[in-house]
């Protein structure tokens, strides 16, 4: 997995390494050179214009037009400070005008035409390195060469989107302190233990507590999220329902009277390895008060969504710390909206830093979805998927997604680890689909495939 650290956090790590900056430049310089040398599909007779900063962005860039010449590139080098109108005419431009820390506006000089590609150094110049929010009128990347580790405005924000394709280079720099990193399929296939030979359903067994009378989309996407996620047995109640003809065929539908069923969840609980809770249960007092005690009594790891998360609200964190010492993980999997709802306020620009303080106030593992998805550990760490697209747009998608993080769950993953493997299958199994038309239940019915092209699946 690539670190991910903040721009105060790299100022940290330049300045704790052992060789001088003159060092650091020069082999940040050669990066930026190898990899205009890989998008100009070679070097001699082409054509390529830096702009270059006054700060270390600037002499990195400075550093790469010196060894791009030496390779027979002619290279022409734009003071940022004073540029001209438009960029003369070239095969590359290299946007080395500012970092990761710039604040204010920026706006860069024409190019000369519209297919001339950007190589962004560190992040493209006027994109907040911590938030990804655009100052000015930033140019938008082919690529992006960055340093050691991701910076956050790489992944969230305008940034994201600004950045195009990103490559991170080893420039010899420790960051082995990072408090975050970018999930991988790699990472997620390490996770995710071989079933051994000798086993039974019960070992990975997940009860779905969703839904309401006549409601049941929510509780049936979770419950075949649960079972196509590798859980054995999957039981299905409905607060209220006394039958589910509707469920999927595989799964147990077990009755729960309309009062008083956290009770019932309980004295059965400990059977299973994971409870899902909270998709399509509605909103009330009955309602808030039977998911609070069922979190605050239960043992099992849980993963709450939808309108369990409403349930909660700004008490989660305390009902969370009724959990007996032995209990096992809360994940709650939260959008903007429910985050408010948790929070007291919606995440703001600074999403890393938004869902650590929730992490750290609730005591549970939060995953707060977006077009990159974050998962905070109590302890402060994040990990983050960027599997995702905007077909994951679609009504049910998160109920599928808390079927998933269950079934993980209850496969033996820990709760940060479930909730960023499920974050990413979820966002494969999307891209395995359809680009336009795609469903919830397409999701599930992709979740096979997206297991099978882990390594080693």
């Amino acid at each position: 997995m690539d670190a991910i650290v903040t721009p105060e956090e790299m100022g940290a790590i330049d300045a704790a390494a052992p060789e001088p900056v003159e060092v650091l430049v020069a082999r940040a310089g050669a990066a930026v050179a190898r990899e205009a040398v890989r998008m100009l599909g070679g070097a001699y007779g082409k054509r390529v214009v830096v702009v270059a900063g006054k700060g270390n962005n600037g002499a990195d860039g400075r550093e790469a037009a010196r060894r791009l010449e030496g390779r027979g590139v002619r290279c022409t080098v734009i003071d940022a400070e004073h540029p001209p109108a438009t960029v003369p005419p070239c095969d590359l431009v290299v946007d080395a005008a500012y970092g990761t820390g710039f604040r204010g506006d920026y706006r860069p000089p024409a190019l000369p035409s519209g297919d001339v590609p950007v190589l962004a150094v560190d992040i493209p110049s006027g994109v907040s390195g911590l938030t990804g929010e655009v100052g000015g009128e930033p140019w938008r990347a082919a690529r992006t060469i960055t340093f050691a580790a991701w910076k956050p405005g790489l992944l969230v924000g305008r940034g994201a989107e600004l950045a195009g394709d990103v490559v991170v280079a080893d420039i010899g720099l420790d960051v082995s302190s990072a408090q975050a990193q970018l999930i991988d399929a790699a990472a997620v296939a390490a996770w995710i233990p071989a079933r051994p030979r000798e086993t039974h359903k019960w070992k990975a067994a997940v009860w779905v507590v969703a839904g309401s009378p006549g409601m049941g989309g929510s509780a049936h996407l979770a419950t075949r999220a649960a079972q196509r996620g590798g859980a054995g047995y999957v039981r299905l109640s409905t607060p209220g329902a006394a039958e589910d003809p509707m469920a999927p065929t595989e799964a147990v539908f077990t009755e729960l009277h309309a009062d008083g069923w956290a009770t019932e969840v309980l004295d059965d609980a400990e059977r299973f390895r994971a409870i899902a809770v909270g998709p399509g249960l509605g909103r009330g007092t009955g309602v808030d008060q039977q998911v609070r005690r069922l979190i605050a009594g239960s043992t099992t790891p849980v993963v709450v969504d939808g309108d369990g998360l409403r349930a909660l609200g700004l008490d989660a964190g305390p009902v969370v710390a009724d959990r007996s010492n032995q209990a096992g993980p809360v994940v709650l999997t939260p959008h903007d909206g429910e985050f408010e709802a948790l929070a007291g306020h919606a995440p703001g620009p600074d999403r890393f830093a938004a869902v650590r303080e929730l992490a750290v106030a609730t005591g549970a593992i939060v995953l707060l979805k977006g077009s990159t998805t974050l998962v905070a550990s109590p302890d402060g760490h994040v990990l983050a998927s960027t599997s995702g697209d905007a077909r994951l747009a679609t009504a049910g998608a998160g109920d599928v997604l808390t079927g998933l993080v269950a079934a993980l769950m209850a496969e033996g993953l820990t709760g940060s680890r479930a909730a960023a493997a499920a974050a990413h299958l979820h966002g494969r199994a999307g891209a395995l689909a359809w680009r336009r038309g795609l469903v919830a239940g397409d999701l599930v019915d992709h979740l096979p495939a997206a297991f099978a092209e882990l390594p080693g699946g």
